[in-house]
């Protein structure tokens, strides 16, 4: 975790913090850090049985996570409310029954109240859910789910260290249309070694032919730490290509555009203005959150803290009625551009060219380069083109120097 301040052991706030609502929405995040097995890429927060130890169980994590939603009440005093977006994730959030989940965002409800167009999702792990589940999930409110099918190729699967079958995931995304879900979001990973070109193409075209809505795709990432890691440091796999990984950008670009979904994130797909997903914008356009569980960040106003991460030491918290939280910063006006420029600048609605704070020749040089679209910038808006997006990252350090 990352080195920071004090945190009062109520979890006072600056009053700087409680005055200065986003226009950007206020969400709850809660994290739920269990999962059946750990994926070999995995670097969450998250434990299996054998690696959690004692303190707390997945039947007792429910009763901390509502201590905590009533603890973000108090602090908050009403500055917040009602609650635009919930997001439950993970871990496996879907290793936690159906009735628990809806009892998280009854919390939730309580401590806030809910927007009128709230979006409610969680994610799940195709062989934790079937059709009753999502049945009991829709009819308790939770109105998005995000599935992580990752690939449909076994081989892939092998190597990522899922232990899902390859039709597991598109049976569960027709369960959950089945019971109701307008929105359903199907993660996929490309990239992974072995992994060929058809395979990527075929979970794409699959994910779209089932039905799913929302689609995110994400070049696989080797995390110090992770299996993965240890494997590709031995030798025992190559290392992902980043030509490979740009090749499958324009694969998915080329396979969802077709199916007439549009990007509106660098990684995000979506059929539908209302099938974005509403909380990640939220974290993109500088909202405001609360994020509950061990390791979860929560953001007020360029205020940030993050709670401990062990789940046995965040339940010892709760329990004796004191703050989760290990640290927080005061972000300076720099950090806060920094990172507005950082996440605005994914988006397929870029910023202001007005509130880079670049230079015009650097904008100029980028529209030259054909990084940044001509037309847009001509009337003040700065967004990525198709290559900009594949080198996006340069662009930021660009805009920020």
């Amino acid at each position: 975790m990352p080195d920071g301040g004090p945190v009062p052991v109520d979890g006072k706030l600056p009053d700087a913090a409680l005055n200065r609502p986003s226009p950007a929405g206020f969400g709850v995040y809660v994290h739920v850090p269990f999962c059946a097995t750990r994926c070999g890429y995995c670097d969450f927060n998250t434990y299996t049985a054998t690696e959690l130890g004692g303190g707390v169980d997945r039947d007792g994590y429910p009763d901390l996570v509502t201590r905590e939603i009533a603890l973000a009440a108090s602090v908050l005093s009403g500055s917040r409310g009602p609650v635009d977006t919930v997001f439950i994730g993970g871990g496996t959030p879907t290793l936690l029954s159906a009735e628990a989940l809806i009892g998280v965002v009854e919390a939730v409800d309580k401590a806030f109240g809910l927007a009128a167009d709230v979006e409610i999702t969680t994610e799940a792990n195709p062989e934790t859910v079937d059709r009753s589940y999502f049945e009991t999930l829709r009819a308790g409110g939770f109105n998005r789910v995000s599935l992580g099918m990752q690939s449909l190729a076994a081989p892939v699967l092998a190597v990522l260290g899922r232990t899902h079958t390859p039709g597991r995931a598109l049976d569960a995304v027709g369960w959950a249309k089945q019971a109701g879900f307008e929105h359903v979001n199907v993660d996929l990973i490309y990239g992974t070694p072995g992994e060929r070109a058809q395979d990527f193409r075929t979970g794409l075209k699959a994910a779209v032919d089932v039905g799913a809505d929302h689609v995110a795709a994400y070049s696989l990432i080797v995390e110090d730490g992770t299996a993965l890691a240890a494997k590709v440091r031995r030798g025992d796999l190559p290392r992902p290509s980043d030509d490979v990984a740009a090749d499958r950008y324009l694969m998915a670009e080329e396979v969802l555009s077709g199916a007439g979904m549009a990007w509106y994130e660098v990684s995000n797909w979506a059929a539908s203005p209302s099938a974005r997903c509403h909380h990640n914008l939220l974290y993109w356009r500088g909202g405001d959150w609360w994020g509950v569980g061990p390791g979860a960040h929560s953001h007020m106003s360029g205020v940030r803290w993050w709670n401990v991460k062990h789940p046995a030491r965040y339940g010892e918290r709760l329990t004796r009625g004191v703050s989760p939280a290990q640290a927080r910063e005061v972000l300076t006006d720099r950090q806060r551009h920094v990172e507005n420029v950082m996440l605005r600048m994914r988006l397929a609605e870029g910023m202001p060219v007005a509130l880079l704070g670049s230079g015009t020749a650097t904008v100029d040089r980028l529209v030259a380069d054909g990084l940044l679209d001509k037309t847009t910038v001509a009337s003040g808006t700065a967004r990525l083109t198709l290559r900009g997006r594949l080198l996006a990252d340069a662009v930021v350090r660009d805009l920020l120097e």
